[in-house]
């Protein structure tokens, strides 16, 4: 079954998207609103829907006239919209990092990108200058009585969940020294011990890289309070974005990938952009056991990992002893070089995420690998009260066509007990960011019961809109007009009333 959301042109039978179309998203988001009321266009909010969707993503791509050379170099706009009684208000603001306001003063670039953004002067004026602009743009969370935005080169930082003012870089309560590499992707436990918490690490870098792997209360009155805090050293350079959890281990898969510093220092090259793959390399999956398990204290394992790249995984559970994980791979790790546009790229030329399961045997060092589905993917997810359990379901964001890359233009729902799945389209001229999963009173016992909201850069009208989808069959609950033109952005989050 599938669905789409703008009528298509019968003249754009052969064209799945236009360039313009996809590239038209990359803008600057112009202004910071309060509280303005989000314009529904078709059908009706569900009032069942209580509570604040954030979402983070790079806000700033163009400072007095030159781009940034990636957009993962923008600088972070939080969007918090509120859900109350049948409506939906928007409020947005920039996180108020200490480069961007140094860069909003001067409307220049200041300070390098890590994926190749370069300051004015060439390079005599980027050469040896190695400053990492904290630019907070890629996931938002609520801890205790914080917002966090996340950004995983750097320390969080802490913003009112209600109005969006920055408090500033937040060390949580002494945990984190300063400018400690924080990740940008913690899991939340939803209770597999008893209480709710937030997983998360951060890594050093290097020859043997080291995982501080560090668990939060994330319910009641200590919530934001560190509950557990581990250290493990590993041989190699670990480029690590995503993890997953199950209720005993912490999962990570270390890409095969070296890092070549000499362009970075001499000004050539972003950091990002000294990343390789090394296709003679052996990846290997991480395996840290939590301090809330059955195998607390004991040292950590490593497994032989399939060939590819993995940015993000959907979910992991255990079964007889063995570890089952679900990731995205890549063939090879996506860059864009230091020549490209990233509005002018072309999709045939990069690597599709393909979603695979690994099955784990920690005792023999084995793995077995198979494919879930051939379609482009991204920004997959569970139910959130089945992290680290085994789930039936997942949603996520995928090209149009069924192979092949492509911009991601629909909404998919897999079922993997019944290899069935169902999509939701914006194309062709629609674009889809990353799909939020919004658990009903039935979600717990019920796994697909609940709402899909996501936002769709609608290229007709150059704007943004909010969509909210049935999570069981993918029918449309209501589309509403967002009053601000909001960029391709990163990660978002739920938090109930």
């Amino acid at each position: 079954m599938a669905v789409s959301y703008l009528k298509k042109d019968s003249s754009q039978n052969e064209a799945i998207f236009s360039q313009e179309d996809w590239s038209s998203a990359y803008c600057n988001v112009e202004k910071e609103l309060n509280n303005a009321e989000l314009k529904l266009v078709k059908g009706s909010i569900p009032k069942q829907i209580s509570g604040t969707f954030y979402r983070n993503g790079p806000g700033r791509l163009e400072r007095g006239g030159r781009w940034v050379h990636h957009p993962f170099d923008g600088d972070g706009m939080i969007a918090a919209f509120k859900f109350d009684n049948g409506k939906i208000k928007i409020t947005n603001r920039f996180v108020r990092t200490k480069e961007w306001k140094e860069e909003e003063k001067s409307q220049k670039f200041l300070y390098r990108g890590v994926f190749g953004t370069q300051k004015e002067g060439g390079l005599l004026a980027n050469a040896f200058d190695i400053r990492l602009k904290n630019i907070a743009n890629t996931h938002v969370i609520k801890l205790g009585n914080d917002l966090l935005a996340l950004w995983e080169a750097s320390s969080p930082y802490s913003l009112n969940p209600i109005t969006l003012e920055t408090n500033g870089i937040s060390d949580l309560n002494g945990v984190l020294k300063k400018g400690e590499a924080f990740s940008a992707h913690p899991r939340f436990d939803p209770g597999h011990h008893k209480k709710e918490r937030m997983v998360t690490f951060g890594v050093n870098t290097g020859p043997k890289s080291t995982i501080r792997l560090m668990e939060f209360s994330s319910e009641g009155e200590k919530a934001g309070s560190l509950l557990s805090d581990r250290k493990d050293s590993f041989n190699g350079f670990a480029f690590l974005h995503d993890f997953a959890i199950t209720p005993n281990w912490a999962i990570f898969l270390q890409n095969a990938i070296s890092f070549n510093p000499l362009p970075f220092l001499l000004g050539q090259k972003g950091a990002a952009q000294c990343l390789a793959s090394k296709p003679d390399g052996n990846p290997q999956f991480l395996l840290i056991p939590r301090d809330c398990g059955k195998f607390a204290g004991a040292p950590p394992k490593t497994v032989n990992a399939p060939k590819g790249f993995v940015f993000h995984h959907l979910n992991a559970w255990e079964e007889n002893e063995k570890i089952n994980v679900e990731s995205i791979f890549y063939d090879d790790f996506p860059s864009i070089g230091p020549d490209d546009n990233f509005r002018k790229i072309d999709f045939d030329l990069l690597p599709e995420g393909i979603l695979k399961r690994c099955e784990i045997n920690p005792n023999k060092n084995t793995f077995n690998c198979s494919t879930l589905s051939k379609q482009c993917c991204e920004f997959a997810m569970v139910n959130p009260y089945f992290e680290g359990l085994k789930s039936r379901f997942s949603w996520m964001a995928t090209a149009e066509k069924k192979e092949g890359n492509g911009p991601l233009q629909a909404i998919k729902k897999f079922d993997s007990l019944k290899e069935e799945e169902i999509s939701w389209s914006a194309a062709p001229r629609g674009f889809v960011s990353e799909p939020i999963f919004i658990p009903s009173q039935e979600s717990k016992s019920e796994e697909d019961n609940g709402w899909v909201v996501v936002l769709v850069w609608n290229s007709i009208r150059s704007g943004t809109d909010l969509i909210i989808l049935d999570s069981k069959d993918l029918t449309e609950k209501a589309i509403l007009e967002v009053p601000i033109s909001i960029p391709h952005g990163l990660h978002g989050s739920w938090v109930e009333n």
